[in-house]
């Protein structure tokens, strides 16, 4: 077994109860207060991590930059997903913004020079199809 599949599978089902659990917190409070508490558990595990490091993290100052400007990316996402949640179905937002790939992708090939085969841009359009079939 690769050694990238079993935190690949745990990353997908962490995922899975982040968008059920984001649903059911914003289902009790407003969607800017479930971000205040969601950005807490980030922190606690982000805590735990530093512990993990000895309290010693990499200082590289582009990997810090492009560190912090994730953590914003991931922030603002977020606040956003809470909010198309609290107002729309849960199967539409969730389905519409995990395809967030498709923009990585795209930002990859342009940016980093990453190419894309036959069979990936297949998989593209028929992701830019599941958008339009979960949108009816």
């Amino acid at each position: 077994m690769t050694q990238w599949l079993p935190p690949a599978i745990l990353a997908l089902f962490s995922f899975g109860l982040w968008g059920l659990f984001s649903k059911l917190a914003i289902a009790h409070i407003d969607s800017k207060s479930a971000l205040i508490f969601q950005t807490a558990g980030v922190l606690l595990v982000g805590l735990i991590t530093l512990g993990m490091l000895d309290f010693k993290p990499a200082t590289d100052m582009k990997g810090l930059s492009f560190g912090l400007l994730t953590g914003v990316a991931y922030g603002v996402g977020c606040l956003f997903y809470l909010i198309a949640a609290d107002k729309g179905k849960l199967i539409t937002v969730v389905t519409l913004t995990a395809l967030y790939p498709l923009v990585t992708i795209v930002l990859s090939y342009f940016l980093l020079r990453e190419g894309i085969n036959a069979k990936q841009f297949i998989g593209i359009l028929l992701a830019l199809a599941a958008i339009f079939l979960m949108s009816q």
